[in-house]
C-alpha cells in the first residue's frame, strides 16, 4: 500500500511535545484524522467541505505548508483528486491513500447507464467515506501512520480510535432504524456521490442524471432520464450542495419525484451521517 511504499522517504519520529502536521484532502478525512490523533495532531484539509471534490485551486499557501510542513498527507486516492498530482512529487510527507483499505464499489462496470461510455472514474467510485462503515479500515490506516511517527503513544491512538468507533456504532445502529422502512427505495441521484451510503441504508439508486462530474445532460439523456424515473417509480431525488438548481428542479417536476440535498462531506464525520439521515428520512416520510 501507498503507507509502506512510502514510509522509508517519510519524516523521522516526531518528538513527544510537538504536534504532528497532517493534510488531509477531504474535510472528512480531517474529522478521522482527529478522531485517531486527538491532541497529538493539527489537522488541516485542502478542500473545504462545500467545494466540489473533483475541481480545487490549491492556493499558494497550502501548496507551501504541504510542501514543506506537512508530516502527514492522507488523500481519497483513486482517481478523486487529479488536482493532486501536482503537488505529490514535491511533498516529503507520509503518504496515506485511504482507499487501499476499502472494498470498491462500480470497480468492472460502466458508472451509468449502460450505452454511456465509462465514468471518469477508472478505478471505482470514490465516494466511499459515505458508507458509515468504511470509517473502520480509513481509521486503522490512520492509527498505522500515527503509530509510524509516534511509535511511544500506540497505545493512545489506539484508544482513542476505539472510543470513536465505539461512538460511531452506538449511531450506525440508530441511523439504520430510522432508514429501515425506507429500504429498497428507488431513487435517483444528480451526481453519482451516493453508491456506498444507498449500499448501506438500503437505497435502489436506478440512474445518475450527470454523464460525468460536473457536466449536464443532453435533452435527450433527460428526457430518457425522465422516462425511466416514472418506469421505476422513482420517489426520490437526490442532489449535491453544488448541483445546479434549476436542473435539479426539472428532474424532480419532470420525473415526478420530491428532491433531497445530501452533504457529501462535512467537518465532523458523525455529524455528516446525523444530518443527511435526517434530511432523507423527512423527505422519505413525507413523501
Amino acid at each position: 500500500m501507498a503507507l509502506a511504499a512510502l514510509a522509508a522517504a517519510a519524516p523521522q519520529t516526531v518528538l513527544a511535545q510537538e504536534k504532528t502536521r497532517v493534510v488531509t484532502t477531504s474535510a472528512d478525512l480531517k474529522s478521522l484524522v482527529e478522531a485517531v490523533g486527538g491532541d497529538r495532531v493539527e489537522a488541516e484539509s485542502l478542500a473545504a467541505p462545500e467545494q466540489d471534490p473533483h475541481a480545487i485551486e490549491l492556493k499558494p499557501s497550502q501548496l507551501a505548508r504541504l510542501r514543506s510542513a506537512a508530516v502527514l498527507l492522507v488523500r481519497i486516492g483513486l482517481d478523486h483528486e487529479p488536482w493532486l498530482a501536482r503537488v505529490l512529487p514535491t511533498s516529503n510527507a507520509l503518504l496515506v491513500d485511504a482507499s487501499k483499505t476499502i472494498r470498491l464499489l462500480q470497480t468492472e462496470t460502466p458508472r451509468l447507464r449502460v450505452e454511456r461510455k465509462a465514468h471518469v472514474h477508472a478505478y471505482g467510485n470514490t465516494h466511499y467515506w459515505l458508507d458509515p462503515y468504511n470509517a473502520r479500515p480509513i481509521t486503522a490506516s490512520i492509527l498505522t501512520a500515527l503509530a509510524t511517527l509516534r511509535p511511544a503513544e500506540k497505545a493512545i491512538f489506539e484508544a482513542n480510535r476505539d472510543a470513536f468507533l465505539a461512538r460511531l456504532d452506538a449511531r450506525i445502529s440508530e441511523w439504520e432504524i430510522a432508514l429501515k422502512p425506507y429500504r429498497g427505495t428507488k431513487v435517483v441521484v444528480v451526481h453519482d456521490s451516493w453508491a456506498y451510503f444507498g449500499e448501506r441504508f438500503g437505497l435502489q439508486i436506478v440512474a445518475a442524471a450527470e454523464p460525468h462530474p460536473g457536466i449536464p445532460p443532453s435533452p435527450a439523456e433527460l428526457a430518457a432520464l425522465f422516462n425511466r424515473m416514472r418506469e421505476a417509480g422513482v420517489r426520490v431525488l437526490i442532489a449535491d450542495p453544488h448541483a445546479n438548481p434549476a436542473l435539479v428542479r426539472q428532474i424532480a417536476e419532470k420525473g415526478g419525484a420530491t428532491s433531497v440535498t445530501l452533504l457529501p462531506s462535512g467537518p465532523d464525520y458523525i455529524t455528516l451521517f446525523e444530518e443527511n439521515v435526517k434530511r432523507l428520512a423527512a423527505t422519505l416520510k413525507s413523501d
